[in-house]
Formats: structure tokens, C-alpha cells, sequence
């Protein structure tokens, strides 16, 4: 090893063909560790094809949305005492965290799955992303600027210890959807810190909680713009806003159709049936008149962490009826009502946790995996419903989340920023500085085409029953969510963004491969760590030929030639269709 650094020059749009790839040397300060990746031919990527992708592409077992119920086991299938093998237990962690490290897998191999998930379960949050934002002195930046939200976001999932909270965390933000570019709010940054971290905090409590957490905050108040909402006005002929209740209901709890428990629809002469119409939504809208901040004051962001509290005058309080349920009296009261009358509603269970499935396991979960998930939503075995612990314990130790399938659909695509955060976990991603200046990945052309937090719209980047149009998938009647975050352009922008980011980093932001290069002149050695880590073991034999054969193009005894077997190895797998698929 030499100390020296190298800059990736751009991929060409021409990845898929299997050029070359130059880079060209510079000399740097920066200490030996940091990837040059040199004359990398790629192998072809899973995710082209103008949005979409062949049906061989994973995206799990399981029936047809929308097809009639079908029997389901209603008795948990688990995984709780085994003692699974490293491959295992990647593949666990790839579930579960934002990424695996080879410490975490230790772990899992010693602890187990259930005790990890104990583990997991007993860490408090160190440290909550409005807390950073103000240690770290953002509360004197410009107000309506958004710097600071991005940093906070990249060190909590890359390097914070909670890595299930921040999994769960994420996978609620998918759901429960805030975006920081479409807030018009001053102290836009804490606003958002201050969302994501009701998600976070909320992760292992109650669903029930976490809805009224959500109801009461600023940046949800806002973006769905029921902040000063008012009462109708006989007068004027004005109605209150309904964008809340609307998407509380068809987006957060409920479904456009009434669900069975395995998340298959209820049908009548073979068409689903309504969850609610136009008076509901009317009805319900009625409740969630008068929330309004703390104070005016946007000097500071304070109030912005602060729930929203009831402008009586604002408020309506005459009779709301929805759902078959009538509330009246309004005030906070009338919103907790509101709040348990469609908690309770029988789509909830099945709902969630069908959403919760395809963020952390697999895209088309079968009926039964959802049954018996949504049981124990509706019943942790203490007659507690919505307990969120258990809920992720049931998704995460169900058989078909701990046993890998053979079935040429299962599993699902890889969410372009835990790749990113994957790779940033396994290989020791830190930012000296405390800059974490990754920034705002949503650009598809030169980022990864995705960014948690800035979704353009509360309908997510993706979203959960999307199918790609014209591909076997659809024509199957599986769906594949990320899959609408996918097409060429965004294939190269992926890989570009990662190539640069596995030779150089970003900013100080850089990778630490002391480790790896141990393997480094041993390709055989080299793959199998990266495949274990990275791709959880699930690289076929093929994939792993391929990529030795590009890592030994380079020797091991030539300048810079450990360093680049290593950037060879990472790059390629992470460009690999068994990679991008997770099973």
C-alpha cells in the first residue's frame, strides 16, 4: 500500500455493456484504507428495464394482491432458540438493521435471533436528531434552510447502535409519509428531526400512540395542511380541509378495501369492497378542525417539537359521524375518539402489517405470513392490540422471514439507500468532521433515486402495490414497490454514485477497508467476506466467479493493487443481481 487516494472519473450511460472503467490517479494526504477502483467491467444489473424488470426478479412468496381470502394459519409460525450460522445471520441483520457488520454478526450467532431482538429492544435512542441538530449548532443557521437534516439522517442509520429502532424507524417513515422539500415551514430541518423522531421513539411502543404522536405534530399538520384548519362556515359555504383524514385513512390505517385478516381483500360478486366514501372522509374531517401551534414565535424552532394544542374557535363540535362511528363534543377528546374508533377498525391489523412485511422481509408476503402477523397486532398474547414489539418479533422470527426460499419470487429489491447503508455498516463508514455530507441522495440521475425524508408526496417514492407494467411480475399478479424508484437511468445513477462513494467517499466521509485488505490477495477469501457481509451469502456460484475473475485481474503485487481488488470486489457485488435482490 502506497497512502495514496484515488478519483473515480464517472461511469459512461453505457455501464450494462461491460466496459472498462477508468479512474485516474491522484496523490493524497488521506491515510491507506480509502478504495481506488480500477478498470471495472460490470456485470449486468437486475434493475434495468425502463422502470420496471423481468419476473425472474425477486420480489417474494405469496398469493396475488388482490385476490378473494383464502385459508391461513392463524397459529405463529416462529423462529426463537435456533442458533443460526453466519450466512443467517446476515441475512437476518439485512432485515432487520440498516446493514450487517461482521461485530453484529457475531452477535446474532451468539445471542441468537431472540435475544438480539431483547437486545435491540432494551437500547434507549443515544441521541435524537433535533438534540444533534442543536449540539451541533444548526439552531443559529438560516432559518428556512434544510442543512443538518441530511447529516443527522446518515449518522443515526450508518453508525447509531439502535439499528432495529432505526430499521422500524424507517420503514414507519415509508408509511407515515413527511416531506422535507414540500414543508414551507422557517426551521424546515427541525421540523423534520422533530417527525422522524416521534417515529423512532415510537417504533417498539404502541401503534395506537404513535397515531396520536403523528396527529399532533407540526410537520404532519403542515404537509397535510390541517394546521388552522376551520369548521365549516355556513356563511361562506367553506369546508374544513380533509387532506388528513383522507390520507389517515387510505394511507396510515386503513386501505382503500375492506381487508381479511391474511391483507386479501373482501369481495362482493368478485369486486372488492369500499372502506370508506366521500362522508367519511367529510365526517371525519369535521374532527381534526382546530390544531394549531404552540405559538406563533418562529424565531427559535421550539414550538415546532411541540404537539399541536385545540383552537376552540377553530374547532367544530357538533357531531362528526364516519365509519359508522359519531363524534361529537370536539376538542382533543373528540380527536382521541376519532383516533380509537379507527384503531379498532378490523383493517388496521392486517393493513400494517402487511406494509411493515414488505419493508423489512419481502415484497408478496402469502396470506398466512400476514394472518399470523396481523393476529398478533390485534392480540400481543396479553390482550394488548397495536403492540409494535410484538408485531416486529412476529415479522421478523415468522418461518418464511428465517427460511430462505428457493422460489425464483422471492424476497424482494434491495431499497436504494440501505444499500448505501449497507455498505457504509459493513465497512466502517464514519465522517470525522461529524459533516456527514451525503446529502440529499433523490436524484436519480447521479445519486441513488431515493432519500429518507424527502419523499415528493405522501404516497412515498414507491409505492407498496405497485407492479411493474408489462412484466411478468404483473402479469403474476405480484407486485415489486421499489421497482417504481427503477429504471436505467437510475441503474447508472446508482451505480456511478456508489462507485465514486466506494473509491473516494464524500467529503471526509470515507470507509475504513483495514480489515478487508487482509483478504486482499486471496480473491476467493476477498468475495466470500464481501458476499457474507454485504450480499448475505446469497451471491450464486457464477456471480462469485465472475467477480474473482475481475479481482484477479489486477495483482495483488501492483501499486495500489490490494486496494483496488477490494473496491473491485465491493463494486461488483453491489452492481450484481443477487445482491440487489434480497431473499
Amino acid at each position: 500500500m502506497t497512502g495514496r487516494d484515488f478519483v473515480a472519473e464517472p461511469m459512461a450511460a453505457t455501464v450494462e455493456d461491460g466496459t472498462e472503467l477508468p479512474i485516474v490517479e491522484r496523490p493524497s494526504g488521506h491515510a491507506a484504507g480509502r478504495a481506488g477502483v480500477a478498470t471495472l467491467p460490470l456485470l449486468a444489473l437486475a434493475a434495468c428495464g425502463g422502470g420496471g424488470g423481468g419476473g425472474s426478479t425477486a420480489t417474494a412468496t405469496g398469493s396475488a394482491e388482490g385476490t378473494a381470502s383464502t385459508p391461513a394459519t392463524t397459529t405463529p409460525i416462529v423462529v426463537v432458540n435456533a442458533a443460526p450460522t453466519a450466512v443467517e445471520a446476515s441475512r437476518f441483520l439485512a432485515q432487520a438493521t440498516m446493514g450487517a457488520t461482521r461485530a453484529s454478526i457475531d452477535t446474532v450467532v451468539s445471542r441468537g435471533y431472540d435475544g438480539w431482538l431483547t437486545d435491540q429492544f432494551a437500547l434507549p435512542r443515544a441521541t435524537s436528531h433535533w438534540d444533534w441538530l442543536i449540539a451541533n449548532g444548526y439552531d443559529t443557521a438560516k432559518a428556512n434552510a434544510i442543512s443538518g437534516f441530511d447529516p443527522s439522517m446518515w449518522r443515526q442509520m450508518i453508525v447509531e447502535p439502535d439499528q432495529l429502532r432505526q430499521r422500524v424507524g424507517m420503514a414507519l417513515l415509508d408509511i407515515l409519509v413527511v416531506g422535507i422539500d414540500q414543508a414551507s415551514s422557517t426551521w424546515r430541518a427541525f421540523a423534520m428531526a422533530a417527525y422522524v423522531d416521534i417515529l423512532l421513539d415510537n417504533a417498539f411502543g404502541n401503534y395506537r400512540d404513535l397515531l396520536g404522536a403523528v396527529t399532533t405534530n407540526f410537520a404532519m399538520g403542515q404537509f397535510l395542511t390541517y394546521q388552522y384548519n376551520r369548521k365549516a362556515n355556513p356563511t361562506t359555504g367553506t369546508q374544513p380541509d380533509e387532506n388528513y383524514a383522507r390520507e389517515l385513512m387510505q394511507l396510515f390505517t386503513l386501505g382503500l378495501s375492506q381487508l381479511n385478516m391474511d391483507g386479501t381483500p373482501k369481495l362482493n360478486g368478485g369486486q372488492p369492497i369500499d372502506t370508506y366514501g366521500q362522508a367519511d372522509v367529510s365526517g371525519l374531517a369535521r374532527v381534526f378542525t382546530g390544531l394549531v401551534p404552540t405559538s406563533t414565535d418562529s424565531n427559535t424552532p421550539t414550538r415546532l417539537r411541540q404537539p399541536l394544542v385545540m383552537n376552540a374557535t377553530l374547532n367544530e363540535t357538533g357531531a362528526s359521524s364516519f365509519l359508522g362511528t359519531t363524534v361529537s363534543g370536539g376538542g382533543m377528546a373528540g380527536i382521541g375518539a376519532a383516533l380509537d374508533a379507527i384503531f379498532a377498525h378490523p383493517n388496521v391489523p392486517p393493513f400494517v402489517s402487511k406494509q411493515l412485511i414488505q419493508r423489512l422481509v419481502t415484497s408478496n408476503p402469502s396470506p398466512a405470513y400476514v394472518t399470523r402477523v396481523a393476529t398478533k397486532f390485534v392480540d400481543n398474547g396479553q390482550g394488548v392490540r397495536g403492540d409494535m414489539k410484538a408485531v416486529i418479533r412476529a415479522i421478523l422470527l415468522d418461518s418464511e422471514a428465517r427460511t430462505l426460499s428457493t422460489a425464483a419470487t422471492a424476497g424482494k429489491l434491495r431499497e436504494p439507500v440501505l444499500r448505501l447503508t449497507g455498505w457504509a455498516r459493513a465497512f466502517g463508514v464514519n465522517s470525522p468532521s461529524n459533516g456527514w455530507a451525503i446529502g440529499d441522495t433523490s436524484n436519480p440521475s447521479n445519486r441513488l433515486g431515493q432519500a429518507k425524508g424527502h419523499s415528493p408526496s405522501v404516497f412515498n417514492f414507491y409505492r407498496p402495490g405497485y407492479a411493474p407494467p408489462g412484466t411478468g411480475m404483473a402479469s403474476s399478479g405480484l407486485v415489486a414497490p421499489e421497482f417504481q424508484i427503477t429504471s436505467e437511468q437510475s441503474v447508472v445513477g446508482y451505480v456511478n454514485f456508489m462507485y465514486g462513494l466506494i473509491a473516494n467517499g464524500i467529503g471526509d466521509v470515507k470507509a475504513d477497508y483495514t480489515a478487508i485488505l487482509t483478504k486482499a490477495a486471496d480473491s476467493a477469501a476477498l468475495v466470500d467476506e464481501v458476499n457474507l457481509i454485504l450480499a448475505a451469502g446469497q451471491l450464486s456460484a457464477a456471480t462469485q466467479a465472475t467477480i474473482r475473475s475481475a479481482v484477479d485481474s489486477v495483482s495483488a503485487s501492483a501499486t495500489n493493487g490490494p486496494i483496488n481488488r477490494v473496491g473491485i470486489a465491493i463494486l461488483l457485488t453491489m452492481a450484481s443481481p443477487d445482491y440487489l435482490t434480497l431473499r
